[in-house]
């Protein structure tokens, strides 16, 4: 959620001038987040998260604010989106696809408790088994092919260390297929900033815009890596255990999940170590931009990869 285009009062308020939402009271543009340009908008009536979508098509949206509408109204916590005079979730600002969400109550956390990590564990179950009955479908676009093509740009940039260490982990994944795993919707980016809470209480879900379809298990991996890392890459047992404990009690695991587990983890750790150094490699233009540091995901895949029987997943 950065700000890539500038939008005028004038301009919002002819947006806004196509809902039933009252009149433009302020805005302010959102500097977290890397891929969209966001603002936080307030009426006379509420208040809003303005998105217009520096990426994605027209076309491709209406999987991700069909999705959204589906989950918020089967009690996952998240932000159902904005009709306009239509009845349409998406609109035009400045020449860019745009949708207004209501905003949340609550805030991102920078550090989780074991509370905080039942809480998106308990969520994130719930979520992949009211996905099951959404009858849209997007393949991962930031999945292994995209891995392969964004490693290729990316070695020229790295170091040997670096290098080595990427290839080896592609090699690897290269040869884990895991076609029999239980599939469906999945965030694919559920970090701490892509959740609200009130002090324990989780308010929201937000920024589903890598949802996609794929497997289960990569979106409880790419979670756990974020909320249950200690700094020097390591899982905290204690975190790890409350959010994988809580998802359970949602959707219990399977047997092949079991064996799968130590190769999800260095998967979604893969992920996010690739994209973020894409940005800062090949940094994109913007207003307010925010590149995260590409280390903190080295560090946990080596991690990941040096302990591969450290952690297993709860077991009915």
């Amino acid at each position: 959620m950065s700000v890539y285009t500038t939008v005028e009062r004038d301009e919002l308020e002819e947006f806004l001038s196509h809902y039933s939402l009252g009149d433009l009271v302020g805005y302010e543009g959102i500097s977290a987040g890397i891929e969209n340009t966001n603002y936080f908008v307030t009426t006379s009536q509420d208040q809003y998260v303005l998105t217009l979508f520096e990426a994605l098509s027209s076309d491709e949206l209406p999987y991700f604010l069909d999705l959204m509408a589906h989950l918020a109204e089967h009690d996952v916590p998240s932000a159902h989106p904005m009709p306009d005079e239509q009845g349409r979730y998406l609109r035009t600002l400045k020449g860019k696809p745009a949708a207004l969400v209501r905003r949340l109550a609550g805030h991102n956390i920078e550090s989780t408790n074991p509370i905080q990590c039942s809480e998106i564990g308990r969520a994130l179950g719930h979520l992949h088994l009211v996905g099951q009955a959404f009858n849209g479908h997007r393949d991962n676009l930031r999945g292994p092919h995209w891995w392969q093509v964004t490693a290729q740009h990316l070695m020229p940039k790295l170091g040997p260390e670096e290098a080595e260490l990427l290839q080896t982990e592609l090699d690897f994944q290269r040869q884990h297929r895991h076609d029999a795993l239980p599939k469906g919707v999945i965030h694919a980016d559920l970090f701490r900033d892509n959740a609200l809470f009130v002090n324990n209480h989780l308010t929201g879900i937000i920024d589903f815009y890598y949802a996609c379809n794929d497997v289960l298990l990569y979106d409880v991996a790419v979670t756990v890596n974020d909320w249950c890392t200690l700094p020097d890459g390591n899982l905290d047992p204690t975190r790890l255990t409350a959010l994988l404990e809580a998802y359970q009690a949602e959707r219990p695991f399977n047997q092949a999940e079991q064996a799968a587990w130590p190769v999800m983890l260095r998967a979604g750790a893969l992920r996010f170590w690739l994209s973020r150094l894409k940005d800062q490699h090949f940094p994109r233009e913007g207003e307010i931009t925010h590149i995260k540091d590409p280390t903190v995901f080295r560090r946990i895949l080596e991690q990941r990869v040096a302990q591969p029987d450290k952690h297993s997943l709860p077991r009915e």
